[in-house]
This record gives C-alpha cells, sequence and structure tokens, in this order.
C-alpha cells in the first residue's frame, strides 16, 4: 500500500498555474487568456458534456478494484514547475507507482493536433505524481467517455518539455496582462467553431482590426 498523501500542498513559491490551464493554451491561446487572465467563461454542448462525464470522478474517494488503489480527485502540485490542480484518477500500481487517468468526453480517435492538448495536461499531471511521491511516471491514460476505451499516454521527454515551456508561456501572459491574438488559417478553422468562447473572442472581428491597426503604423498613406 502506499504511503497516504498529504492534505494540503505547502506554499509554492511560484504563482501557481492549474493543470487545465496547460490543456487551454495548447488548444488556443487566447482562449487560454479568456479564462486565466480574464477569468471569463461560457458554456456550450461540449463544454457540457465534458462536465457531465466529470460528476463521478469529481466526487473525492478511495477504492481498490483487482488489489489496485484507485484515488479519485487527488489535489496535486509541483513546487518547481508552480502547477497546481487535482486529477481525475489516480491508479496506484505495484510499489506505489502512480499511473494518472484523465477522463474526456468523445471518442479516443481525435485528430493528432487536439489529441496533444489532452496529452499534455496528462503529462503534467504525472510529473505532479513524480514530484509529489518520488516514484517515476512514465506512462497515462485517457480514458474517452463516448468510446468508453482508454488511450495509452507515454510520458515522453519531449511532453515533459512542453509542460514546463507552456507553464512559462502561460505564466508570462500572466504577468505581463496581455491577451494572446486569435488563432488563424487553418487552426483558427479547425478550433474556433467548437470553442465556447466564440463570441467573446470575436476572432474574425479582432483579427480584422489588428491587421488594420498593423496597416496604419506602417503605411502612413493607410
Amino acid at each position: 500500500m502506499p504511503t497516504p498523501m498529504p492534505i494540503a500542498p505547502p506554499a509554492l513559491e511560484l504563482e501557481p498555474i492549474t493543470l487545465s490551464a496547460l490543456q487551454h493554451w495548447h488548444y488556443c491561446p487566447r482562449q487560454c487568456g479568456l479564462i486565466h487572465l480574464e477569468q471569463v467563461f461560457d458554456d456550450n454542448v461540449h463544454t457540457l458534456r465534458g462536465q457531465a462525464v466529470h460528476t463521478k470522478v469529481d466526487q473525492p474517494g478511495v477504492e481498490t478494484a483487482k488489489g489496485v488503489r484507485i484515488e479519485r480527485a487527488l489535489p496535486l502540485w509541483h513546487d518547481a514547475l508552480g502547477l497546481i490542480g487535482k486529477s481525475d484518477v489516480v491508479e496506484f500500481l505495484a510499489g506505489g507507482v502512480p499511473y494518472p487517468v484523465e477522463y474526456k468526453h468523445g471518442n479516443r480517435n481525435k485528430a493528432a493536433d487536439i489529441a496533444a492538448c489532452d496529452d499534455l495536461q496528462l503529462a503534467g499531471q504525472a510529473l505532479c505524481l513524480e514530484a509529489m511521491t518520488g516514484k517515476p511516471v512514465n506512462e497515462g491514460a485517457l480514458y474517452y467517455a463516448s468510446s468508453k476505451r482508454r488511450r495509452v499516454v507515454p510520458i515522453t521527454a519531449p511532453l515533459r518539455a512542453g509542460v514546463a515551456e507552456t507553464a512559462n508561456a502561460i505564466r508570462q501572459m500572466l504577468t505581463s496582462g496581455l491577451l494572446p491574438p486569435p488563432l488563424t488559417g487553418e487552426q483558427a478553422a479547425k478550433r474556433c467553431k467548437n470553442c465556447s468562447l466564440q463570441e467573446r473572442c470575436q476572432p474574425q472581428a479582432t483579427h480584422a482590426s489588428l491587421v488594420a491597426a498593423r496597416r496604419a503604423l506602417f503605411d502612413p498613406d493607410a
């Protein structure tokens, strides 16, 4: 049996970044800014489905199944990276090695670039668990509610580096107080239509305003 976790994390020297912010930033830095800088959020069908998926796992609890200790809604933190949040599920394997499982709505056949957002959030949980337990976390899984199947995610060196880089980028945004610009091109076409904050963001209008401002700055005859 693993050693019980401390009830509360120690004080963080860095301004804490929530683990969910990693996923938000990777999906769209402007979405991350609206949520974590401007503190606004709207629901749509996608966010409501996600909330429904998390209804059970958001309730703290401990159980044992087939000899594996399972903890739900376990608080997580990483002092050096300044990360804080909670897991959906952590399974403690042989030797007390933690195995994080993040729940998502939809199915596991997401486009690779969208799936990578989920991978980064899971990797952030893995790094927190390593720091908290002293055990290596080389793998985790994403459970997709629609397909009711897991997708195993190796916690690779690039993913680990991505967690640190993303946390630094988010912290710089919060420090500067500047909202990132909207996505453009193919990324905007794929992601903006499913974003619950599209009405607040106004990506097309904001992008047009930025273009006009640049023209005015660099073209005196504009």
